[in-house]
């Protein structure tokens, strides 16, 4: 007697709904905890450690790593083949659905943690890249990734630390994005980009819901673009006691 092996009975009882995003942590017969992300013709799931997919890339524990230990071998003029371009893009589509799983189960920290892996990536491939028309079809999506770091780091830290410490995680994202459009010689681009805006958006409705004006960190920023650099030496006094107090 053939096994059936289709899902059927899985998808009904978890309809699909194009209006939201449905994730889910699972457990399976193992005890393994396990991502599931329902989609328009089935299920997506994925592993909430090491790789999504659950593999070890050329024994490594993500393509990732294994590329960085080529690296190492081959020295600085290692240049990406077909294959690892490939491979490569399987591991970013891999950790962007996994990024976005974790952002919608408000896990925060995990978020970071895959958006810092695609970023490291990135960075591999910008470096090791086989040709510019490849680095741009990669370095397009890199504001999107902060994005979703940034917006991450900052709710993380509204949980754990406070509405001034999720500021600066913004402030700190912000830096990150002028950076990008300074390397591309777009800075007067910023301004009007719509990802700049949301995370500027978020900030202020954090200082407004909070109370908060101008935190210690934008005080001693302030205070050094206006070579005010006795004010500046208290202020860094200020935030080396708050950062000792939390220790």
């Amino acid at each position: 007697m053939a096994v059936k092996k289709h899902i059927d009975e899985v998808l009904k009882h978890w309809p699909y709904d194009a209006s939201q995003l449905a994730v889910r942590i699972v457990s399976g017969k193992d005890s393994r905890d396990v991502i599931q992300m329902r989609i328009d013709m089935g299920i997506l799931q994925l592993e909430t450690t090491g790789r999504p997919d659950g593999t070890m890339p050329e024994g490594s524990d993500t393509y990732y790593d294994h590329l960085v230990s080529q690296a190492a071998d081959q020295g600085e003029e290692l240049v990406m083949s077909e294959d690892h371009c490939n491979e490569a893009d399987r591991e970013f589509v891999q950790y962007y659905h996994r990024r976005v799983c974790w952002l919608t189960l408000r896990e925060f920290p995990r978020a970071v943690d895959d958006a810092q892996h695609t970023l490291a990536l990135m960075d591999f491939c910008r470096k090791h890249s086989p040709d510019e028309e490849w680095t741009m079809s990669h370095e397009q999506y890199r504001p999107f990734v902060l994005f979703h770091r940034t917006q991450a780091a900052a709710l993380a830290s509204l949980e754990s630390s406070g509405a001034e410490s999720a500021i600066q995680e913004l402030n700190d994202g912000l830096d990150d994005f002028r950076n990008v459009f300074r390397e591309y010689d777009a800075e007067e681009q910023m301004e009007d980009d719509e990802l700049v805006q949301r995370l500027i958006e978020m900030r202020e409705s954090l200082r407004e819901q909070f109370e908060i004006g101008r935190t210690l960190a934008e005080q001693l920023n302030d205070a050094v673009e206006s070579e005010q650099y006795e004010l500046a030496a208290q202020l860094r006094d200020q935030l080396a006691r708050r950062t000792d107090g939390k220790h």
